[in-house]
């Protein structure tokens, strides 16, 4: 996908490491930009021995490159409109700290193209006159709210030229450093809504553009623009029309006389769907006559879910008027949905528009923020996949008592007032937002990673990488970044640390050499760390997934059943995985050469040779001949986790297992995208390379029952189980003790076969090796089902065991205890064996980690899983309530184990929505009894500060336990999100 506009020139990469001050001390600190106070920052060093117990391997993967990024922003706006009149001195500070190449290193602005109130409305109610921009008309004398239909675009009387001065500044200020402008709106004038108030309707939920008035607010915008090139000398590449605009947020309240407002702080103007297009078909409309080369951008919903359902609605005719899409992500469910219907409209997607907060009120030293920030962004671009990433306003008043923005000031400075009497102060934003602003810049590419702590990005000449890496949690780790999906790493490939923590902002560490293709460093706890990577180049021919020749299974996430041709060999069902069963493979085809991540594929049977397409919006399948059709071809996206979302070409529908059904020989249709888990499966190469060699083993005189089956050696490794035949060997071979080779043919699913290789032991046997087990007081371990039969000759076989029962109460003591048992060999004679179990203190572990673990849940969001709250992540989305009507008072979550643990303790992590509270007001941990029984093991009221981890005891023998938790009780957000559910219980120690 393309940018609307081709990039102007770009200033070259910068050569060598930027940092702010080598180290931030609580005593005091160097300023990284003059005269702007630095939070003070504390902390201690990296322990090397606890990074190794938190190891981390991040494999970075050339082979998904995004599009060219187009870089990074802001909206002017607010801040802009506030200190755009102050003393030099500060707004040049405030302007080299957003876009100098030492501050955030910013090239895109977007400008605001202010409504305005009539002239008889106080607009202090907007966030004290902060958030009001000037509109950019001249009323006459005496006009009210209530005169709507004055305004002649015709008229010069009607223009005021000389509007927004202050937000003007600062394109004269930035313009040097900007590479794309885009204009937006929030509102139209007041005469041009229904209200007559530009902060929103009386009722929020209520179309507040004027239909009648559509064609001349489009006049409006576009005549702002074409005065704001000339007389800046600049030019807008993209404009948007709406923002948010379907959402109940825009909303105005009057006073008691019913005129001034008291209530709506900030301009903003509902639009539903039918609305929004009238809008953007009447600006592209204009456009089109106009002086402008702008294009219209799209419609700068606040979260992904509701762009989509907009989108959604909108005819062909108003997505032709559309050249861009933009996002906020306020809200992030459905980001991939974003992402997939953005590919399908050949269409560049910005995220352009958030901030965030992730501590309670200003606090200028905590990590915290840092952290939130650079989380937003690391899930943004993997999940959104967008050309752009655009701040809101990282230049906060610091009266409002908040840490939305990253940048603080006071908004009522005066003429006279200097940067010591008008002082800024920087939050960790202002750092971490460097670890990525600063590193991957304009036309680089971001590229996947298989960890969504990482955001890495290869240059925009191809040579070298970025990686960030943000570590939330209170440990050091040490990152083994994998390297070996780069074509050429030269010998003199190095990794730099650059370190933003509570030691220091930005702090350059020691190059680390490439050996091997890894580079192996530790990062402190709570930092953020972009690694610079020099000396790779190119992808590695066998990185992609997708290889040719190579067959694929689609495996469903939410059905963990294979994608497979219908019985009638027209449509695909879902089946049970059967490794044996060649319909359920798949060749991926390359149709384009390249390694973007709109690379073009046709999807065919390996069995049948039939190929995956769409008709009449019905996924079939046809026959596999000619150039496929945009409708047989398909975009393969993907976050990085070995999960896939195919989207149609032709249609923009993905592949879904309608209903969530699981039941073999269920259909799987197209949809929309939604990010459900029922859209995404795990995709697994199936291409056996070759037969693994077993071993096996016999006595004299015995010919040995050699396995049916032999693991086979895929790309991933050795697994699964080939049908073999053996050319056996004369039975006089078995009768002496020798080593014995034997050899075969293995067959894979699609009839190909492979030699196979068998080496065969003969020898004698007379004794086991001792085996050994662990356990904890009171338990009684599993016991190993096999030991190993030492051959008088050298052999080693492992031999099936069936033990003693253990006396009652054996392992109550600590110490050792033996356990008797006896081996069979082949040929039915027994050997003694024992195991010794060793009886000491129980370590913890976290159960719900294990195999045949299950979550459920009473309600999940689309496109989040109760199944991800067991995925080890402590830091991600995994779980989340949130729906668009009113939210649920109560959930509940359960975690059931395969088997009765002693389980000790419950830990809920929960996970703020851009900075929001969204917790549970209270949480009831409960387990299970051996009756059935609910039980309650303890209650919490759930903190509301940063985002709560919630410790409760349990100690009770059980099977399953859940999490009851209330919310909506106005102290929270009111929809409840988690990020992980941790089951603690009694182990052996290892």
């Amino acid at each position: 996908m393309s940018s609307p506009r081709p990039p102007r020139a770009l200033p070259l990469r910068r050569n060598g490491f930027r940092r702010g001050p080598a180290a931030l001390g609580a005593a005091g600190l160097a300023a990284a930009v003059a005269a702007a106070a630095l939070p003070a920052l504390t902390g201690g060093p990296a322990n090397a021995e606890e990074a190794a117990a938190n190891a981390v391997t991040v494999t970075l993967d050339p082979s998904y490159q995004q599009a060219a990024f187009e870089g990074w922003g802001t909206s002017l706006v607010w801040f802009a409109n506030a200190t755009g009149g102050y003393p030099d001195e500060i707004r040049n500070e405030l302007a080299d700290m957003l876009f100098g190449e030492d501050g955030l290193n910013l090239n895109i602005a977007r400008y605001n193209i202010g409504g305005g109130n009539a002239p008889n409305i106080d607009d202090e109610y907007l966030r004290g006159g902060a958030a009001a921009v000037p509109g950019w008309w001249a009323a006459p004398e005496g006009t009210t709210q209530a005169d709507k239909d004055w305004w002649d675009p015709e008229d010069p009387e009607h223009w005021d030229w000389d509007a927004d001065e202050r937000q003007r500044w600062w394109i004269d200020a930035v313009k040097d450093d900007v590479t794309h402008w885009e204009a937006f709106a929030n509102s139209p004038p007041y005469f041009q809504t229904v209200s007559g108030y530009v902060s929103g309707g009386f009722d929020a939920n209520q179309d507040q553009i004027r239909t009648d008035t559509v064609d001349e607010f489009a006049v409006y915008l576009t005549e702002v623009m074409e005065r704001v090139e000339a007389e800046h000398g600049i030019e807008f590449d993209t404009v948007d029309p709406l923002n948010e605009p379907n959402t109940n947020y825009w909303g105005t309240q009057l006073g008691p006389d019913g005129v001034q407002p008291t209530g709506g702080r900030q301009e903003g103007a509902h639009a539903g769907p039918e609305l929004q297009q009238l809008v953007i078909n009447a600006l592209a409309e204009q456009l089109s006559v106009s002086e402008l080369d702008a294009v219209v951008s799209a419609m700068d919903e606040t979260n992904p879910g509701t762009f989509v359902r907009n989108w959604n609605a909108y005819t062909e005719e108003s997505r032709a008027n559309v050249d861009q899409l933009n996002v906020h992500t306020y809200g992030t469910g459905q980001r991939t949905s974003a992402r997939d219907l953005a590919k399908a409209a050949d269409l560049p997607l910005w995220m352009s528009e958030v901030e965030g907060s992730w501590t309670s009120g200003q606090d200028y030293e905590s990590m915290e923020n840092g952290i939130g920030i650079a989380a937003r962004i690391t899930d943004d671009l993997r999940e959104l996949e967008p050309a752009a990433w655009v701040l809101w306003q990282p230049v906060e008043d610091v009266a409002g008592g908040h840490s939305w923005g990253s940048i603080h000031l006071p908004f009522d400075c005066t003429a006279e007032d200097t940067l010591e009497t008008c002082p800024i102060r920087v939050n960790t934003k202002y750092y971490t937002i460097q670890n990525f602003t600063h590193y991957i810049e304009p036309g680089d590419h971001v590229i996947a990673t298989d960890d969504a702590a990482t955001t890495a990005a290869v240059e925009a000449d191809g040579k070298g990488a970025n990686a960030v890496y943000t570590n939330s949690s209170d440990a050091a780790v040490e990152v083994t970044l994998g390297l070996s999906g780069f074509d050429r790493i030269t010998r003199g490939a190095t990794v730099t640390p650059v370190v933003t923590s509570a030691d220091g902002a930005l702090v350059e560490g020691e190059a680390v050499r490439v050996r091997g293709g890894e580079a192996t460093l530790t990062v402190p706890a709570k930092s953020v760390t972009t690694f610079v990577i020099e000396g790779v180049s190119g992808v590695a021919c066998d990185m992609a997934l997708f290889q040719d020749g190579h067959v694929y299974r689609f495996d469903g996430v939410q059905s963990g059943k294979s994608i497979a041709p219908s019985a009638d060999g027209t449509g695909i069902v879902i089946e049970t995985d059967d490794a044996a069963d060649g319909a359920q493979l798949w060749e991926v085809e390359r149709l384009t050469e390249g390694y973007t991540n709109t690379e073009e594929y046709a999807i065919v049977n390996a069995a049948t040779g039939a190929r995956l397409a769409v008709a009449d919006g019905l996924a079939v399948l046809e026959p596999d001949e000619g150039e496929p059709s945009a409708a047989a071809t398909w975009y393969l996206s993907t976050t990085g986790d070995g999960t896939y979302v195919p989207v149609n070409a032709g249609t923009g529908l993905v592949l879904d297992v309608w209903g969530e059904a699981t039941a073999d020989g269920s259909p799987v249709q197209t949809y929309t995208p939604t990010s459900a888990p029922n859209q995404r499966w795990g995709v697994v190469d199936e291409t056996v390379l070759r037969a693994q060699q077993v071993s096996a083993y016999t006595v004299p005189g015995f010919v040995p029952e050699l396995p049916a089956t032999v693991p086979g050696v895929y790309r991933d490794g050795v697994r699964g189980a080939l049908p073999v035949e053996w050319d056996m060997p004369r039975e006089s071979t078995w009768n002496r003790v020798r080593t014995v080779t034997v050899t075969g043919e293995a067959t894979d699913a699609l009839g190909n076969t492979f030699r196979a290789k068998a080496k065969v032991g003969v020898d004698t046997f007379s004794a086991t090796e001792p085996a050994a087990a662990v356990t904890y007081p009171g338990f009684t371990p599993p016991l190993p089902a096999t030991v190993t039969a030492l051959g008088d000759h050298g052999t080693e076989a492992a031999v099936p065991v069936a033990w003693e029962e253990p006396a009652e109460g054996a392992f109550d003591e600590y110490g050792t205890v033996a356990v008797a048992g006896t081996a069979v060999l082949v040929d039915g004679t027994e050997l003694p064996a024992v195991v010794n179990v060793e009886v000491t203190d129980p370590v913890e572990a976290n159960v719900a980690l294990g195999d045949g673990v299950s979550v459920t849940a009473t309600y999940t969001e689309p496109g989040y899983s109760a199944s991800a709250l067991r995925n080890g992540v402590l830091t991600d989305k995994a779980w989340s309530n949130w729906k668009s009507g009113p939210f649920n008072t109560e959930e509940t979550i359960a975690v059931e184990l395969p088997e009765a643990r002693d389980v000790t303790r419950v830990v809920s992590y929960f996970w703020s929505d851009g900075g929001r509270p969204s917790y549970a007001d209270t949480l009831t941990v409960q387990y299970r009894d051996a009756a059935g029984n609910w039980v309650d093991a303890g209650f919490v009221d759930v903190p509301t500060g940063e985002a709560p981890v919630v410790d409760v005891e349990v100690n009770a023998k059980t099977s399953a336990v859940r999490l009851v938790m209330t919310a909506g009780s106005g102290g929270t957000a009111g929809w409840i999100i988690l990020s992980e559910i941790e089951v603690y219980a009694k182990a052996p120690a290892a």
